[in-house]
This record gives C-alpha cells, sequence and structure tokens, in this order.
C-alpha cells in the first residue's frame, strides 16, 4: 500500500512540474515556504516582459499562454494593462488572441477598455473578416451605457457587412446592447428585420435567438422569412436549429387552425367506406369544409422530420416538442423512436428526455408501448434516472402488460437503494388504483412485504395499503388487524401515523383491537412523534364516540396529556376534541353533530402523477423540467378558431425573365396548357431570384389555384426524395434543364415524347403508391369504373402535351418543385393509368419464342384449422378474438394475405360498435379492415374477413380493436408459409424454375429419418401443413417435390 502512494506522489509531482515548467521560464526561488507564491510573481513578470518585447513571437508566445491559463480557469485578469497595449499589433495572430483575451475581460476592467475604443472602431474598418467580428464583439462586452451610440453605429455596419461571420456576430452583439440599454428597441428591431431577410446559414440562428431575446412578439416580422427558414433549417448549425425550432413552433400556433381535427376526418372516413353512395353523398354534403393542413404548416413537419436524426440531443429534443404541439397526432409517433435512442446518452440528457416523455405518456400510452423494456431500471442507473422510468413504467401500464411489470417490480423491492425501493412500491399502489383487475394482487403482494426486514420498506407498504384499503375497506378486516400488531414493531411516525388512521377509521369493524391499541399508544404518547400524537387524539375521540364505556376514561386521560404538550398544534387539536365530544354548558350546536364529523365517509384518495399539471408548459423547456414558470418563458398560444390570411407568408418576385422571352413563343403556345405554362414561369422568376423563400412561396400559391390536379393528394408522403431535396439544387436543374430546351432540335421531340410518356407514367404510379401509404383503405374506396375513365383522360392529355417542344429534364423540374408544397387535404385516390408499371414490364419483356408461362396458381392442397389468438377475453373484458389464415386469395387486393377473424362475445351483456382504428404498420404495409358490427350479442360469435399486404416480411402488423368504450392493442404476425400461394407445374417445368433459383435464393437443408416412421403421405403432410404449397408430381418414390410463388413478387417461384 505504501509503494503505490509513494509512486502516485511521484507522479503527481512530476506533472505540477511540468506545468510550471510550461508556464514559467525562471527558477523557483530558494525561499522554503515562499517559494511557490515568488514564482507566480515571476511568472506574470515574465509574461509582462514578454508582450513588451519588440519581438513579435515573444509576444505571440506570451498571448498563447495567457490564453491557455484562461482555458484552465486561472485568473488573468492583472495582465490587462499590458495586453490592451498589444491590441494595435500589425500581426493578426497576436491581434485575434489579443481580442480573445479583451472579450473574457473587457466587462471587469471597463475603463482600461474604453482607452482602446478608437482602436476598436478602426478594426471594424480591418479587411479580415476575423478581426471584424471579434473588435464587435469586444466592443459588446464593454457594459457601459456612455458608448451606447457607438455599439449601435457599429452594429448597424456589422449587419450590412459582405462576411456572413460578421454579421452572425451582429446579431449576437444586438442581445448584449438590448440587456444594456432596453430603450434602444425600435431601432434593434430594425436591424433585426434586415438581417432576417439574410440568406446565410450561419446569420439565421443568430438573428432567430436575438429576435426572441429582443422582440418574441412580433410575429410579423416571421411571415416573410418563414419559408426561406424552414429550407435552411437542415443546413442552420445545432444550437440554432433548437433556436429557429422554438420560434417556428410558438409561429406555428399562432398562425395555423389545429391539426388535431384531421384525426376525427380520417375516421368518419373510414368508416363511410362501406355505405352505399348515397348515404356517401349526405356524408359529404353534412362536412362540407373538411379540415385542410396548410401547405406551409405541412413544409414546417416535413422540413424538420430529417433532424430527428441529428446527433444532437437538443435538436432532437426540440424536433420532438414541435411534433407534440402542433403536428396530427396520427403523425406525432415518428419521435417516439428517436426519444428512446436518446436514453443511450449521458445521465443528464436522459434525465430531461425521461421527464418530457413522463409527460407525453399520460396523454398518448401507444406512442411509447413498443418500447416498454427500453424504460426498464439498469443497476447502474441514479436514483433520479430509476424514480423517472418508474413513473413511465406507471403510465404505460395496462391490462396486457401489467403481468410483466409487477414482476420487474418485484425485483426492484428489493434493490439496495431504499428511496428506489420506496418509490416502487408507490407504484404498485398506483397500478392497482388504475388497473382494478390486479387490485387484490398487488394489495395481498405489499400485505407480504410488511414483513420485511427493512423497516423503510415496511412503512411505505402501510401507507400504500391505507390508501388501497380507503378504497374498500369492509373487504379487508384481516389486513387490517395484521397492520395493528405491527405497531410495535414499526418505528417510522408516517407508517404509525397511518395504522393509527386506519384503525380509527374502522374502529367499528375491529371492535376488540381498537381499544387495546389505545391503551398502548396512551402509554407512549409523550415520546411520540407529533404526527403520531395527533392521529392518537384522532383515535381517541372516534373510540369515545363509538365505544365510550371502555375508552372514555383513556380518551380523557390522552386529552389531558396533550392539553400540556409542547407543540401548539396538539394543544389545539386538544382543546377542539375536548369542546367537541365531551359535553358540558359551554358546548355549543355542534357537539350533536360530533359522530358525523369525526366518522364521516372519507373519499378515496386520488393516486396520480406528479407530471400530470406539466402539459400546459412547453416541452423540453427550462419550465417544465421545474414545474414552475422561469424567467423568459414564453407561454405557447392556443390554436386560432379561423386560420390567419396566409398570403402574408408569400414574397413578391419580379419576374425579369419575361423581358428575355421571345414575343412569338406565347402566341405559340396553346392556352390550354396552363398547368405547365405557368410552372415555365416559375423557373423563369426563380432564376433572378435565389431567394428559396419567394420560390417556396409562388409555388405553394400556385398550388392553391391547381387545387383539383390528380397531382396534389401526392405530398402527402414525406419520405418522398423530391420533398426534402434542397431548393437550390432545383433551381440549378431547371436552369439546365432550359438551356437543353433552347438548344434542342425538333428531331428530337419525338424520341422526347415517348420518354416523356413513360416518365409521367411512373410518376402516377409512384405518387399513387404515396397516397396508398397515407389514405389506407380510403384509396381503395374508389370504383374501377371512375379510375379507367379518369386514367384514359390522363393518357390523353399527356399525349398532347407531349407534343410541345420541350426537354424531359424541364418538365421533371417543374413537377418536382410543384410536388414541394402541395396542400395536404383529405386523402383522394388518384387516378390510375391506363396500364400499371407492372404490365407496362410485362409486355415489354414478351417474346414471340417464349412459351407460356408455368407458373400458375392453383387451389389451396390443405388448408389447417389451426388458429391464433388476436385477443384474450380476459383481456378484451369478454370479448375475445381468434384469427387463422384461409389460404385462398385475398378480395382486396392481389398481394394480400386473407385473414379471418372470429370475434366472441363471453359476456352477458350486448357488445356494441366493434371496429378497428390507430394502425402501426411499418413503411409499406397495408390493411383492409372490416366493416364495423353494429353488436354481438351475449354468447354469440361471428367470422369477419381482413386483408393484409406484409410485404413479403414477416413484420408485425398492429392496430386496436376497439368497442364502444374499450380499445385493446393488438397484433397480427404471419408464419412464412402464409405469405406463398401454392403453384400447380409439371416435373419438367419445376425443374426449369429450380435450375433459375441456384445460387443465393436457394437454400437446402438435410433431414434423416426412418421410414417406416414417415411415409410418403406424412411428409407431404408436414410440408402443405407449414407452407401453402402445391404438390408437384414425382417420377421417383424417394423424392416430392413442391411449389410456391411470393404474393410480393408474381414472377417469383418458390420450389
Amino acid at each position: 500500500m505504501s509503494s503505490n502512494s509513494f509512486a502516485y506522489n511521484e507522479q503527481s509531482g512530476g506533472g505540477e512540474a511540468t506545468e510550471l515548467g510550461q508556464e514559467a521560464t525562471s527558477t523557483i526561488s530558494p525561499s522554503g515556504a515562499f517559494g511557490l507564491f515568488s514564482s507566480d510573481l515571476k511568472k506574470n513578470e515574465d509574461l509582462k516582459q514578454m508582450l513588451e518585447s519588440n519581438k513579435d513571437s515573444a509576444k505571440l508566445d506570451a498571448m498563447k499562454r495567457i490564453v491557455g491559463m484562461i482555458a484552465k480557469g486561472k485568473n488573468a485578469s492583472e495582465l490587462f494593462p499590458a495586453v490592451v497595449k498589444n491590441v494595435a499589433s500589425k500581426n493578426i495572430e497576436i491581434k485575434k488572441l489579443v481580442y480573445v483575451y479583451l472579450v473574457r475581460y473587457a466587462e471587469e476592467q471597463q475603463d482600461l477598455a474604453l482607452l482602446s475604443i478608437s482602436t476598436f472602431q478602426r478594426a471594424l474598418k480591418d479587411p479580415n473578416q476575423l478581426i471584424r467580428a471579434s473588435a464587435l464583439r469586444v466592443l459588446s462586452s464593454i457594459r457601459v451605457p456612455i458608448i451606447v451610440p457607438i455599439m449601435m453605429l457599429a452594429i448597424k455596419e456589422a449587419a450590412a457587412d459582405l462576411s456572413p461571420y460578421v454579421r452572425k456576430n451582429a446579431a449576437h452583439a444586438i442581445q448584449k446592447l438590448y440587456s444594456l440599454d432596453p430603450e434602444q428597441k425600435e431601432m434593434l428591431i430594425e436591424v433585426i428585420e434586415k438581417l432576417l431577410k439574410d440568406k446565410s446559414i450561419l446569420v439565421a440562428g443568430s438573428v432567430v435567438m436575438a429576435f426572441e431575446e429582443v422582440c418574441p412578439d412580433r410575429i410579423d416580422l416571421i411571415h416573410k422569412n418563414y419559408r426561406k427558414l424552414c429550407n435552411l433549417l437542415v443546413d442552420v448549425e445545432e444550437w440554432g436549429q433548437v433556436v429557429i425550432i422554438h420560434m417556428l413552433t410558438r409561429y406555428a400556433r399562432t398562425q395555423f387552425v389545429s391539426p388535431w381535427r384531421e384525426d376525427d376526418g380520417l375516421e368518419d372516413n373510414e368508416k363511410s367506406f362501406y355505405d352505399s353512395d348515397d348515404e356517401q353523398k349526405e356524408k359529404t354534403d353534412k362536412r362540407k369544409k373538411p379540415y385542410t393542413m396548410d401547405p406551409d404548416h405541412r413544409l414546417l413537419i416535413r422540413n424538420t422530420k430529417p433532424l430527428l436524426q441529428s446527433r444532437n440531443a437538443a435538436v432532437v429534443m426540440a424536433v420532438a416538442q414541435l411534433y407534440w404541439h402542433i403536428s396530427p397526432k396520427s403523425e406525432a409517433g415518428i419521435i417516439s423512436k428517436s426519444l428512446v435512442r436518446l436514453l443511450r446518452s449521458n445521465r443528464e440528457v436522459q434525465y430531461i428526455v425521461l421527464q418530457n416523455i413522463a409527460t407525453m405518456s399520460i396523454q398518448r400510452k401507444g406512442m411509447f408501448e413498443p418500447y416498454l423494456k427500453s424504460f426498464y431500471v439498469r443497476s447502474t442507473d441514479p436514483t433520479m434516472i430509476k424514480t423517472l422510468k418508474l413513473e413511465i413504467l406507471t403510465n404505460l401500464a395496462n391490462e396486457a402488460n401489467i403481468s410483466t411489470l409487477l414482476r420487474e417490480f418485484q425485483t426492484y423491492v428489493k434493490s439496495q437503494d431504499k428511496q428506489f425501493a420506496a418509490a416502487t412500491i408507490q407504484t404498485i399502489g398506483r397500478c392497482a388504483t388504475n388497473i382494478s383487475e390486479v387490485t387484490d394482487t398487488c394489495l395481498s403482494g405489499l400485505v407480504c412485504l410488511l414483513s420485511n426486514r427493512d423497516e423503510i420498506v415496511v412503512a411505505e407498504s402501510v401507507v400504500v395499503i391505507k390508501k388501497l384499503l380507503q378504497m374498500q375497506p369492509a373487504q379487508h378486516g384481516e389486513i387490517i388487524k395484521h397492520m395493528a400488531k405491527l405497531l410495535d414493531s414499526i418505528t417510522v411516525p408516517v407508517a404509525r401515523a397511518s395504522i393509527l388512521w386506519l384503525i380509527g377509521e374502522n374502529c367499528e369493524r375491529v371492535p376488540k383491537i381498537a381499544p387495546d391499541v389505545l391503551r398502548k399508544m396512551a402509554k407512549s404518547f409523550t415520546s411520540e412523534d407529533d404526527l403520531v400524537k395527533l392521529q392518537i387524539l384522532n383515535l381517541g375521540a372516534k373510540l369515545y364516540l363509538t365505544n365510550s364505556k371502555q375508552t372514555k376514561l383513556l380518551t380523557q386521560y390522552i386529552l389531558n396529556l396533550g392539553k400540556y404538550d409542547q407543540n401548539y398544534d396538539i394543544r389545539d387539536r386538544t382543546r377542539f376534541i375536548r369542546q367537541l365530544i365531551v359535553p358540558n354548558e359551554k358546548s355549543g350546536a355542534l357537539s350533536k353533530y360530533a359522530k358525523k364529523i369525526f366518522l364521516a365517509q372519507k373519499p378515496a384518495p386520488l393516486l396520480e402523477s406528479p407530471f400530470k399539471d406539466r402539459d400546459h408548459f412547453q416541452l423540453g423547456t427550462l419550465s417544465h423540467t421545474l414545474n414552475a414558470k422561469a424567467a423568459g418563458y414564453l407561454e405557447l398560444s392556443n390554436w386560432p378558431e379561423v386560420a390567419p390570411d396566409p398570403s402574408v407568408r408569400n414574397v413578391e418576385v419580379i419576374d425579369l425573365a419575361k423581358e428575355w422571352t421571345p414575343a412569338g413563343k406565347a402566341k405559340n403556345e396553346n392556352p390550354t396548357k396552363k398547368f405547365y405554362s405557368e410552372s415555365e414561369e416559375e423557373e423563369d422568376s426563380s432564376d433572378s431570384s435565389s431567394d428559396s423563400g419567394s420560390e417556396s412561396g409562388s409555388e405553394s400559391g400556385e398550388e392553391d389555384e391547381e387545387g383539383d390536379s390528380s397531382e396534389d393528394s401526392s405530398e402527402d408522403s414525406s419520405s418522398e426524395p423530391e420533398s426534402e431535396s434542397g431548393h437550390q439544387s432545383d433551381t440549378e436543374n431547371r436552369r439546365a434543364a432550359k438551356r437543353n430546351s433552347k438548344t434542342k432540335g425538333k428531331g428530337d421531340s419525338k424520341d422526347g415524347k415517348k420518354e416523356n410518356e413513360k416518365s409521367k407514367t411512373s410518376d402516377s404510379s409512384n405518387a399513387e403508391s404515396s397516397s396508398v401509404e397515407e389514405s389506407s383503405s380510403d384509396s381503395e374506396s374508389e370504383s374501377e369504373s371512375e379510375s379507367e375513365s379518369e386514367s384514359r383522360k390522363v393518357t390523353k392529355e399527356k399525349e398532347k402535351k407531349a407534343k410541345q417542344d420541350r426537354n424531359r429534364l424541364a418538365t421533371d423540374a417543374s413537377l418536382l418543385d410543384l410536388d414541394d408544397f402541395n396542400p395536404v387535404s383529405t386523402p383522394v385516390a388518384l387516378p390510375t393509368p391506363a396500364l400499371s408499371p407492372s404490365l407496362i414490364a410485362d409486355l415489354e419483356g414478351l417474346n414471340l419464342s417464349t412459351s407460356s408461362s408455368v407458373i400458375s396458381v392453383s387451389t389451396p392442397v390443405f388448408v389447417p384449422m389451426k388458429t391464433h389468438v388476436l385477443l384474450h377475453r380476459m383481456s378484451g373484458k369478454g370479448l375475445a378474438a381468434h384469427y387463422s389464415f384461409p389460404r385462398q386469395p385475398c378480395i382486396f387486393g392481389d398481394k394480400m394475405v386473407s385473414v379471418q377473424i372470429t370475434l366472441n362475445n363471453t359476456t352477458d351483456k350486448k357488445i356494441e360498435n366493434i371496429h378497428i382504428r390507430e394502425k402501426k404498420l411499418p413503411i409499406g404495409m397495408q390493411m383492409h379492415v372490416f366493416n364495423p358490427i353494429e353488436s354481438l350479442e351475449p354468447e354469440g360469435s361471428i367470422t369477419v374477413s381482413m386483408g393484409i399486404d406484409f410485404c413479403d416480411s414477416t413484420q408485425t402488423a398492429s392496430f386496436q380493436l376497439c368497442t364502444k368504450d374499450d380499445c385493446f392493442s393488438v397484433n397480427i404476425q404471419p408464419p412464412v408459409g402464409e405469405l406463398l400461394l401454392p403453384v400447380a407445374m409439371s416435373e419438367k417445368d419445376f425443374k426449369k424454375e429450380q435450375g433459375m433459383l441456384t445460387g443465393m435464393n436457394e437454400t437446402s437443408a438435410t433431414i434423416i429419418t426412418a421410414p417406416q416412421n414417415f411415409p410418403p403421405s406424412v411428409i407431404l403432410q408436414k410440408v402443405i401443413n407449414v407452407a401453402n404449397a402445391g404438390v408437384v408430381p414425382s417420377g421417383q418414390d424417394n423424392i416430392h417435390r413442391s411449389s410456391s410463388k411470393s404474393l410480393e413478387r408474381p414472377d417469383a417461384s418458390v420450389s
């Protein structure tokens, strides 16, 4: 042990010597006790000499060491006079370091800094942008009111500087000047308005921060810059992103109507899918104005989505709160995965994230239920993290997962962290209160904890049991007796007081035990805690009123003890009780009602989450963390009933391109081609203006006019690459396209026509697929006849438009731009092309020499009777559901798997309005739900059909099976064998197909069995039982073949 400590001392001593050697050139003076102090003095003297040297190298070395001292947290303020002399140095490196030093100490040494103010003013004109910016920083750091006019002038000049770095520092200086002199607010707002129009990503975050500090209520300054800020958001530095997102959240709450009405609209549409045409018309007439999301609202939500993948936890948290506060409830679920990812960060980040998740999980449990295991407590977690995770687990508890959680809680109760163990017991109590099915289980478990060795666990269990017994006291007389016996061993005051309160409330149910408990308490009255004394007095009063024969003298004795107690609360309570229960001449009218007062029925306590009232604070803010309004907190306003005028966000564009357009060109244009001619004008205007905000404004305005076009509803899919691409690259593509279209001859127009038709067909199919993802079953409600007629119109329009002398690239570019800002509306089915892309591909692949396809679907050889539990009758409160795979072609779609669901009512009451909602499907997966069932009689059963497109995978399809009163989360996971269709083919064709599957798509395995145990019929039966395959005739007895094909890829077979 001694050798180790000696080595450590040697090491630390060596490190100290090195540090002294770096910072001081002189040797330590020989004087013993004052050697260290004298070396410090020598060190600073040495630095002063180096700063006064004629050599730039010495000055530079000195400044590097001084800045190093500041970085280590050492005080270098006494060097200020020596450093400030070098502020006018011609060496740029020295000057930059001097400015770094002055920014740190200018506020402390104001008088000396003022001496060099003329130098700072000259530096504002320096050709080096870093010097100009540093001079402004130093100037704004001198907190003296006398130089406010100089600072104001410097900020105005810097705001117009060519360097974005200098403009960024001007935005920082605005906040410093405003805190120094708030009277300059109006002039500073003018500078902020100018800087908000800046196109640089360096400036955006800083000027929004200045806006939030100086004039957060001036929303009118944001209108014209809203779209630009949304588009720049991805490229702004991280802390700028946080500030901008918080500001735009507040902006959206004042300028757009609530999107939370959208969900109701979607549910109504989903129900009306099954109605007749007349009923659907009536409903449509009633709902003439459905919710339509403003395109600017959608722009903000779409452009912040990529930031959920940011490496900065603050950015992810900011986007999460934006989605929580302004996005439709159906889209807010995407933030849960990103927030759970942040739980891998350090404990400080975890604490803030968990606090916000705790608030979210109260209102929307479904968001975090899939990630339940991420909130399990680890042994290495600090207590604050453990407590928050417990809170979230309690919020997420339901009938389906409570058994798993209670097993988890049993482990937590045994934790060495006593505070955490006590919090776990409180959590068990809350779960017992919220979920009536497990109340008795939790109560019996808590009673078992009463025999625990740890006093804190026992005390907390007593307190929780007391609250649970208040809900149904008549049923638990034995528990009260058991707790009365614990009074001799429990010493924690709260627990003792709880037991006494319980006995007092139930004194008539335990008439033999209550008087004896009072007798014991009277003996120890003087040594008890004040909390326990108050409950002893209450117990005595209640027994005096119910059993005065046995307890009259005991109560009088206790009242006499309380009369002379040191605590005035106990003395007051004693006088009050004596006057109330002991009748005498002075007793008032209240004495008649003493029994009603003391033995009144008390309401059961409501165990609520401590995070219940935090939702009125904006998530991710300091106020939310503290649960109190912090200084500078800006409240989120309520959604407006009617949206303000959206045209205020439109930016005027001067269309200079018209001057360069030949006059004859407009005459040759067909007036019916307005859609494309407007987009061309849009391209011309974007060439003359580099402001992406103005570009987006004109485009969104154009889309409002063209709202009936078939392209509008394709905007909903936020995962399209076009929607997340930058506007600058779009502008370059359009310019290149225009150059190509001018140089291209008429001879190329025919080829261009074919390519155009092909590209438009693919665009239409892409739009159709995105619409299907967004609108689920709504898109399927369109009739086939309507889609065919509309598709013919689209094809004719494309043929007309292809005759124009346009380059294909230009057309694509304009379509991309239109797709960027389409308004979100209620889901509308897109007109399908006359030939689907897959059919076109098949037709192109046909060859005269090819024989007919060997893959032909046959009827299933065997249909297994096995059913899977979808909803257990205990979890479904009497509603049971099972599902099976009938192996029949799905009537809802050729790529869907047919699923039969059998619903049983095991209760003695009628279950009404059984339907499906809140589908949580992976990307690409689709579901066709069954028609809502009006009612299911007691002991009744009904079988319904659904179609699910599992996208050729075994991913789980999660959704909610709902009745009139309840909703239950359920999921369906298909076996691999049910994703196939049986195929009939000859042995020759089988071998041919099998040869095409070799390589990466081939899987083989060998199973050795005894022939007598597994005859050929049994082997075939086993195969077709697990897979929906067809049997292929075989010429050999020892070889068995079966074949099937994939639902998702009809051309692929499985042998």
